[in-house]
């Protein structure tokens, strides 16, 4: 309820999918591997049912289990306890029953059992299009990344990790069904692109993907989609394509159009549901096993601060791995959930703004806050993204109507939140301030300045992470024992990064793709060309330089300049007033290049420039190299025409 204490309504939650973690409101614990956490894994995915202790030998011992086992396995139990106690786990009980063992849980303390219920939720939609795919989308938001990464159990990797899986695959295919019948075709586009190359056995992505690039007028592309899948189909697996995917190629070459299919489709094959959460345990069989690699590139795309996304209207996603801004975040959290004052009847609603440079964490932090303050929001938590992949903004009338059909019919006395992301502008968000049951958090570059002048709220302006804010980020991204091992070098590699929050998610995505690689040596690897290294091989738009390259795009030419000229000077520049008249500025500071005061405030608004009056503006080291090296690039150009 509004008013009420942040910290009461905090329950111990375990996170399944994904590496197994214990989550306690913000405070989020990755388990060290061991044999109870192999235990507590076996006992989690069986939530509620009675686990045979053959079963849970297996599981952590494998197919060759001591003599000793039974005993051991008792001893296990104890110790899983003990490790209950250690993480202040006190509402959740390991329980002996006859024959083995079982653990209680449900949708709100295991996330498992929490994506299943939203499933359900979602088939029971199935005659609401809209309404199906943002409970499904909010269902696969609980998905974060490797499942059961820290968990090293065969039997679990191999009997259970593919069923899981598999339940997400489903979801993902009926979310992209959902996109096609409703005409969102470049949106489901942004889905199918990866699941095409994660899953390429998997014929269904591919129909989906070659149907959304021919109804998106792209037909050569769709064609040579076919032809690709048709040819990985017969050299791997050796058959030919399915009689749908021929046909969908028949109907390309044809003309046809496929619009109304679409629709059909979504509307009359809904998802099939989950077994209830009480259902027993099914046994463990053979189920196909995924294709590998699949675990990664899931990580990436959740910690990886990525190019803009298709504009639209969704759950608020789970930021894996967050660390740092707890003062921030903590903030936050007492503003959105606390009461009104008195007599506030009518009041706008509460408005909080995160501002700072591009890669900064701006959404990363409105996201974790988003879900700390869940149980506050009952009408719902919804991202919008506020820029088209271009970088242009998207009108106020057209974020208006997503934001109504996506929340649905106001329920009385519910508040819902709304995270404004990537907002280029205040007059995108003033026509969105008008219902008094909405609180709203706005993401911006800018200072939005206007904005808070006009309708009040709260700002916080993000900054490069502390070094001990950095550590903590390779702490919980690459593993205790990783960094512990060579605690010196993870420092270096943080001081090379800036402490710049979008460079240190890269470097882990790197890392994580080379765990034989020690960090003394990376120190030396990133050392040599830090821009070159902060960027992920198999999506090269993933990086700093790009990032970058998309903010300079976004600036009026003449402040694009004023930048490029800044870049090649110092950290540090001076303002207006300490500059003589004329290109060389005063005497003994010829290194400082001329820029007007107003210049220089506006790109600190825009959030890249530090500081400024009455101390001195600051460009950071990364965002520096990058502009002396656009700068050569674009002087080698000049100099070959």
């Amino acid at each position: 309820m509004p008013g009420s204490d942040p910290e009461a309504s905090i329950v111990m939650r375990f996170q399944l999918l994904g590496p197994l973690a214990l989550a306690d409101g913000p405070d989020v614990v990755v388990l060290q591997p061991s044999k109870p956490v192999i235990l507590l894994a076996a006992l989690l995915l069986h939530a509620n049912s009675t686990v045979s202790a053959d079963y849970l030998q297996r599981a952590v011992w494998g197919e060759d289990q001591p003599a000793t086992a039974r005993a051991a396995l008792q001893t296990c139990v104890l110790r899983l306890r003990r490790l209950f106690t250690k993480h202040g786990v006190t509402g959740t009980a390991i329980e002996a029953v006859p024959g083995g063992y079982r653990i209680t849980a449900g949708p709100p303390t295991l996330d498992l059992l929490g994506f299943r219920d939203q499933v359900r939720r979602a088939t029971a939609l199935a005659g609401d299009p809209e309404a199906e795919l943002y409970t499904l989308k909010d269902a696969l938001s609980l998905w974060q990344g490797s499942l059961l990464a820290n968990v090293r159990s065969d039997v679990l990797h191999r009997d259970e990790v593919p069923r899981l899986s598999e339940e997400r695959l489903r979801a993902v295919e009926r979310v992209c069904d959902l996109l096609l019948g409703l005409g969102r075709c470049g949106e489901a586009l942004v889905d199918l692109w990866t699941a095409t190359r994660v899953y390429p056995g998997h014929e269904r992505f591919h129909e989906q993907l070659i149907e959304a690039l021919y109804r998106t007028g792209r037909q050569s592309q769709a064609l040579a989609e076919y032809r690709r899948v048709k040819g990985f189909l017969l050299d791997e697996l050796g058959v030919d394509p399915s009689p749908s995917l021929r046909q969908l190629e028949l109907s390309i070459l044809r003309g046809e159009d496929l619009g109304a299919g679409g629709a059909a489709r979504a509307a009359v094959e809904p998802a099939p549901a989950p077994a209830p959460a009480s259902a027993p345990a099914p046994a463990p069989g053979p189920v196909p096993v995924p294709v590998p690699g699949a675990a990664s590139r899931v990580i990436q795309g959740a910690a990886v601060p990525l190019p803009a996304a298709a504009p639209g209207a969704g759950p608020v996603p789970v930021v894996p791995h967050f660390t740092g801004r707890e003062a921030e975040a903590a903030a936050m959290a007492a503003r959105l959930t606390a009461p009104p004052p008195p007599g506030a009847d009518g009041q706008r609603p509460l408005t909080v703004l995160v501002s700072g440079a591009p890669g900064i964490g701006k959404s990363a932090l409105a996201q974790h806050v988003a879900h700390l303050v869940r149980d506050s929001f009952p009408a719902g938590r919804l991202l919008v993204r506020m820029t088209r992949a271009d970088g242009h903004p998207r009108t106020a009338d057209e974020v208006a109507a997503e934001v109504a059909a996506a929340l649905g019919p106001a329920r009385a006395g519910e508040r819902a939140l709304l995270v404004l992301d990537d907002v280029v502008d205040a007059d995108q968000v003033r026509p969105l301030l008008t219902p008094p049951d909405l609180a709203v958090v706005v993401t911006s570059r800018m200072g939005l300045g206007g904005l808070i002048a006009t309708h009040g709220g709260w700002v916080h302006r993000l900054t490069a992470f502390t070094e001990a804010e950095s550590y903590a980020l390779l702490l919980a991204a690459l593993g205790t024992e990783r960094v512990e091992a060579e605690p010196r070098a993870a420092r270096r590699l943080t001081a090379l990064c800036g402490h710049f929050p979008a460079a240190l998610r890269i470097l882990t995505a790197r890392l994580l793709t080379r765990p034989g690689l020690r960090l003394g040596d990376a120190v030396d690897w990133l050392g040599d060309d830090p821009l070159a290294r902060l960027t992920l091989t198999d999506s090269p738009d993933h990086s700093v330089s790009g990032l970058f390259d998309r903010a300079l795009d976004r600036l009026d030419p003449r402040l694009s300049e004023a930048l490029l000229r800044i870049g090649a000077g110092p950290p540090e520049l001076l303002g207006e007033a300490d500059v003589a008249d004329g290109p060389e500025g005063p005497e003994g500071r010829k290194d400082h290049p001329h820029v007007p005061e107003d210049v220089l405030e506006q790109l600190a608004d825009a959030g890249l420039l530090e500081d400024g009056p009455p101390g001195p503006y600051r460009i950071h080291d990364l965002l520096r190299a990058h502009l002396r090296r656009t700068v050569r690039i674009r002087n080698r150009r000049t100099e070959k025409v």
